[in-house]
């Protein structure tokens, strides 16, 4: 998965602490999503699987980015699932994207 490869580049070069560990949480949840999507045969129960996997700490607040990681987990199963393409790698691209762009913005709003 080229995001997954992104990621673990970007965590060798971060100088932020903070983002770093971010990162490699980041890094854990798309291996996990990797393993879950082999294990469900469905997006459904894929998706229902996926949603609380510790977005958030203790996924108190994973409601509130439920939208971005619904569209991110239906790329990522896609992806996993459709022979992993082009067109599947920049729709999760863009799904990732979209995701980490809202969850920064709630934690933001948090500090």
């Amino acid at each position: 998965m080229h995001l997954l490869t992104e990621l673990e580049q970007r965590v060798e070069s971060e100088e932020s602490l903070f983002r770093a560990q971010l990162l490699r949480e980041d890094i854990a949840r798309l291996r996990r999503l990797e393993s879950l999507a082999r294990e469900h045969a469905d997006l459904e129960s894929f998706a229902k699987a996926g949603l609380y996997i510790g977005w958030t700490q203790g996924d108190f607040r994973t409601h509130e980015l439920k939208e971005p990681i619904e569209a991110l987990l239906a790329a990522l199963y896609a992806y996993e699932t459709g022979g992993r393409g082009d067109e599947q790698d920049r729709a999760l691209r863009a799904a990732w994207e979209a995701f980490d762009r809202q969850r920064m913005e709630k934690l933001l709003g948090c500090l």
